[in-house]
């Protein structure tokens, strides 16, 4: 394994990443001791510095704070968002694969209808619909995420159905939801996880975008996509305002896609 990680050092600098952000989710004091809350009239637009590492906002607040602090919120969010889009994308998929006939058609149907509107586009039609706030900026970008994971759970599912150990388990006399549970989504599940930790970032950038957008925590809850908002009418004097938010975002969504893109590799492995 050691050798294995360090023939890939994009790999391990990923899980790294990932790995202090997942530390500043639960435990942003290990990073940082400041009030992220408290700002300074002598502090204001700081430029990034030993005692401010990501310089200081309009209202002299600790930006590097800020972003600490904000992580909790951010990464709650998406993961709310992650697991609503499996959960009920894997179920549709899942039931239609298996049971075909009317209802694969009937649930397909229902998932062209969500492709056909653009993610984000859904995302504001529903936070709209619900109201602000990270529960329901959450529950939005999970709504948008659905049809992915049924496309792909569906697809595995016909792929595993017809395999002679499901066929045998049917002969043998064993229930519908025995043969389900037992054989198939176990063989399923594999593409579907993978698809699942690459739609992290996907669902790191929608919050991000419908914080930016005012949707998000009211302030002043430091959501990333609320920083990155914050620093608009100091991008030509403060550009650190923005930027610096705005690269912890890439940053994650960048590890992210990385560390999905090697689950991906050892998946197809061994199939």
């Amino acid at each position: 394994m050691p050798r294995f990680l360090l023939r890939r050092p994009g790999l391990v600098l990923s899980l790294l990443l990932l790995t202090a952000v997942l530390l500043a989710a639960f435990r942003p004091s290990l990073f940082t001791g400041v009030d992220p809350l408290r700002g300074s009239a002598a502090e204001i637009l700081q430029p990034p510095s030993a005692r401010h590492w990501f310089g200081t906002d309009g209202l002299g607040r600790d930006l590097f704070s800020r972003v600490a602090h904000g992580t909790a919120l951010s990464l709650r969010a998406t993961l709310i968002a992650v697991a609503v889009a499996f959960v009920a994308g894997s179920g549709l998929g899942l039931v239609a694969g298996f049971r075909g006939g009317w209802i694969e058609s009937a649930l397909m149907r229902l998932v062209d209808v969500l492709l056909a509107v653009p993610g984000l586009f859904l995302s504001l039609a529903v936070v709209t619909a619900l109201g602000t706030g990270t529960a329901n900026v959450a529950l939005a970008v999970g709504v948008a995420g659905i049809a992915g994971f049924a496309r792909v759970m569906r697809a595995e599912v016909l792929r595993v159905r017809h395999t002679p150990y499901v066929e045998a388990a049917r002969v043998s006399g064993a229930r519908w939801y025995s043969v389900l549970l037992r054989h198939v989504l176990p063989n399923a599940a594999g593409p579907v996880v993978v698809l699942a930790t690459l739609d992290l970032g996907t669902a790191v950038l929608s919050v991000s975008a419908l914080g930016f957008l005012g949707y998000g925590a009211p302030p002043p809850a430091p959501e990333w996509g609320t920083l990155i908002a914050d620093g608009r009418d100091y991008l030509a004097d403060a550009w650190w305002v923005s930027t610096l938010p705005g690269l912890t975002v890439a940053s994650l969504v960048l590890a992210v896609n990385r560390v999905s893109r090697a689950l991906d590799g050892e998946w197809a492995g061994q199939r």
